[in-house]
């Protein structure tokens, strides 16, 4: 069972490896120096992002009945 379509796979996968990436890249140090261990709760988002465009399936999508997917 799918609930997640093609555009909204390609934004969270793009996003999700954005997010999992970006708080231990160097050109974003600066940014993430100050947020201790908040950086790795991005990374996680972002991992749940990208788990969600990989199996096509988002848990909150079917706890509200939300289908971005066609119907077959």
């Amino acid at each position: 069972m799918t609930n997640v379509g093609s555009f909204d796979r390609l934004l969270r996968f793009v996003l999700g490896v954005a997010l999992m990436a970006a708080p231990f890249m160097p050109q974003f140090s600066n940014f993430f120096l100050t947020w201790g261990a908040w950086k790795y709760a991005v990374a996680a988002v972002g991992l749940v992002s990208f788990l969600t465009a990989v199996f096509r399936v988002c848990p909150a999508y079917l706890l509200f009945g939300i289908r971005t997917c066609r119907a077959r």
